[in-house]
């Protein structure tokens, strides 16, 4: 399982972006999703959480009411919409999937977001 992460970017404070997170194959039902941030200097931190029924989700508490994670089968794709940015969303963000059986996970590389103030 290969997974592409894209989406990131420079853009101002309150501003938005959606990253992409593109699964190889039909496979995004069979997989917990998860999206991570890291800033430099500063432990990786999970974001949002997406379980396998696509209906299920979490949030990290600084992220809730301005993220939203979602999912589209037919393209294989994990998505996290980010509204009314801050600078402090500024990060390195990663995307994963676990699979609900295996439990093998499998990460994407980074997208860089650059909230300027």
């Amino acid at each position: 399982v290969q997974l592409q992460a894209s989406g990131g970017g420079l853009v101002q404070a309150g501003g938005s972006l959606r990253l992409s997170c593109a699964a190889s194959g039909s496979i995004v039902g069979l997989y917990d999703w998860s999206w991570y941030r890291q800033a430099p200097g500063k432990q990786r931190e999970l974001v949002a959480v997406l379980r396998s029924d696509g209906v299920t989700n979490d949030y990290a508490d600084s992220v809730k009411g301005r993220f939203t994670i979602s999912r589209d089968n037919a393209r294989n794709t994990v998505y996290l919409q980010m509204n009314s940015l801050k600078p402090e969303d500024t990060a390195d963000y990663l995307c994963n999937g676990v699979h609900v059986i295996t439990r093998r996970l499998y990460w994407g590389q980074g997208t860089l977001v650059t909230v300027s103030s």
